[in-house]
């Protein structure tokens, strides 16, 4: 499950995202409205858990424009305020859980689990295609041409953020973002790695590298 933290208390977005990784969660930190618009409007997120005093764009204008695009992504908004009109003000704009700072994380990770598991009673396992690729996010299983392919745990994740913006440049550090986490210090080509046991495995004609960019998902011709 992917999770996106939209924050500009940097401390505190630290602690969650620290706490949420090691639930098991990718996650993402922004620290402004505006960055949060642009990385929730690119999908793949499977929650995004926004403040609402943001700089650049406050957290009801980021709703509100989410859910005016037609994005559904559950959203769990964080404020310091509290009183019934600004809690009133979130859902109307779209929001579907609210927490008032200071919250404990004990009932901050139930919310999240109850809206993924909301979420997942409603909605259609997701497929990515590609070619005759298909990608079963929510089975976590990879089929090329109808046959199975196995792959790690890792290797999955990489070719998810691949076929997710399938025909677009996904650079290095937007995989390492999503798959390992915004915190990873480590040897960034380390990915190169996993993409060339995704080639092995897949075929090296779906996977492009963009020199100095990235790599590309295709259908091969």
């Amino acid at each position: 499950m992917r999770l996106l933290i939209v924050e500009d208390e940097r401390r505190l977005a630290l602690s969650l995202a620290r706490g949420l990784t090691a639930e098991g969660y990718a996650v993402d930190v922004v620290h402004d409205g505006t960055e949060g618009l642009h990385r929730a409007s690119e999908g793949g997120y499977d929650l995004v858990i926004l403040d609402i005093m943001l700089p650049g764009m406050n957290g009801y204008r980021v709703c509100g424009a989410l859910r005016a695009a037609g994005n559904d992504v559950p959203i769990l908004m964080l404020t310091a305020k509290d009183g019934e009109y600004d809690e009133a003000e979130g859902l109307d704009t779209g929001a579907d859980d609210y927490l008032t700072k200071p919250f404990s994380y004990v009932v901050l990770t139930a919310r999240i689990k109850a809206l993924l598991r909301r979420r997942g009673r409603g909605a259609v396992s997701p497929s990515l295609v590609v070619g005759d690729l298909r990608v079963e996010t929510a089975a976590r299983r990879v089929y090329r041409a109808e046959r199975e392919v196995t792959l790690t745990a890792k290797e999955f994740a990489v070719l998810e953020q691949l076929a997710i913006r399938a025909g677009d440049v996904v650079s290095k550090a937007r995989i390492l973002e999503h798959v390992w986490d915004f915190a990873y210090d480590g040897d960034p080509n380390i990915i190169e790695v996993y993409i060339s046991a995704l080639r092995r495995k897949l075929g090296a004609q779906y996977i492009q590298t963009v020199r100095g960019a990235g790599y590309r998902l295709v259908a091969p011709r």
